[in-house]
């Protein structure tokens, strides 16, 4: 699975087990959403809805320090979670692995045919 959808589904997560008395809102009639709705997230993050809805789709790359510390907040993330959410945003590049060839040794001789 790619970086965005994992950082979608992780926000995801995250809003539907904040609740309205978390985020300091007032219940207002039936919710049919658990946790936070969309638009209540990016309000109290201070970004526009779209922008949120583009996160959680996956569509938006590399959201700003600013709005992943607004977003931990926000959702409530304790420190390991908030370091996990700037792993899913900026992931750290992987080392490639070594090939043989780049170590001096040579690749092993395909077997010979007919063998």
């Amino acid at each position: 699975m790619d970086r965005p959808r994992l950082l979608g589904n992780f926000l995801r997560a995250r809003r539907e087990a904040v609740s309205l008395e978390d985020a300091g809102l007032t219940r207002m009639g039936r919710r049919r959403t658990p946790g936070l709705r969309r638009e209540e997230v990016a309000m109290l993050a201070g970004v526009s809805n779209d922008y949120y809805v583009r996160q959680e789709q996956g569509r938006e790359r590399r959201p700003s320090e600013q709005v992943l510390n607004a977003l931990a907040r926000v959702l409530r993330l304790d420190d390991a979670a908030t370091e996990h959410l700037y792993e899913l945003a900026y992931p750290r590049p992987r080392p490639r692995p070594v090939r043989r060839e780049e170590q001096g040794q040579p690749a092993p001789a395909p077997p010979a045919p007919g063998v």
